[in-house]
């Protein structure tokens, strides 16, 4: 009869443990396909701005270029600094979860103005 109690009293145990843990590892999963998510998105900034500084080092309108290869949603900027043409996206990150915070990537890429290209164009 000892044995019996002994299997009675922890009854249920693994329950209340799975319904404490459930929230706290979906919270973790949210996470971490939310970070993933910006990740990838980081990437698609990097490729755009580099789209656009070569674009736009070249003569051409740099803020097309850029916005075709930009995550929708992107803001694309280009400013001429000297023989330098810098290129700047930023763009928001979806998150999995309505109260996690807002996120915001950005990259930057710079490229030289080529020589006998006409004026750069943002």
């Amino acid at each position: 009869m000892t044995g019996r109690r002994l299997v009675d009293r922890d009854r249920g145990s693994f329950t209340a443990e799975l319904a404490a843990g459930l929230p706290a590892l979906l919270l973790l999963l949210l996470a971490g396909l939310t970070a993933v998510n910006a990740v990838l998105t980081k990437g698609q900034c990097v490729d755009a701005a580099r789209e656009a500084a070569l674009a736009a080092s070249r003569g051409a309108p740099g803020t097309p270029a850029g916005l075709a290869a930009a995550p929708p949603g992107s803001v694309v900027s280009i400013a001429v600094q000297g023989d330098r043409v810098v290129a700047t996206v930023r763009a928001p990150v979806r998150t999995l979860g309505a109260r996690l915070p807002r996120l915001t990537v950005s990259a930057t890429a710079v490229a030289a103005v080529e020589p006998g290209a006409p004026e750069p164009v943002s």
